[in-house]
């Protein structure tokens, strides 16, 4: 799914990242634990997340998530959206919950992360 697409179905705020939004997605995570990030999320997955801080940056970098979405109109500091622009990452904050966001992502069919040993 283009993240053009997923800002107009999460009505979603660009902070940085407006030149990407021709990028493509296949997958979408919502947490705020960021070892479950870290432990199944793999590229081209976008994050929704409700935190602001550095440790968000760090850990979409080394799990190469490019995408992360604030939810819960949560506003990262200059000092995140700094990071973030250094790291070439798209940052986009709802005002939607983060059920709600992965509700809507999925309704329009954007798939989950899959966990590998976890039946569906």
């Amino acid at each position: 799914m283009k993240l053009k697409k997923i800002k107009e179905i999460l009505e979603a705020e660009i902070l940085i990242g407006e030149d990407q939004l021709d990028l493509n997605v296949e997958t979408a995570f919502g947490a705020d634990l960021m070892s479950d990030v870290l432990a199944f999320v793999k590229s081209d997955t976008v994050l929704l997340t409700g935190l602001t801080n550095s440790q968000v940056i760090r850990t979409a970098e080394m799990s190469d998530v490019s995408v992360i979405i604030f939810v819960r109109g949560k506003n990262p500091s200059e000092e995140v959206i700094e990071l973030g622009r250094t790291n070439k990452l798209v940052l986009m904050k709802t005002k939607d919950i983060m059920y709600v966001a992965c509700g809507k992502l999925f309704e329009n069919g954007l798939k989950g992360v899959d966990i590998q040993g976890v039946e569906r």
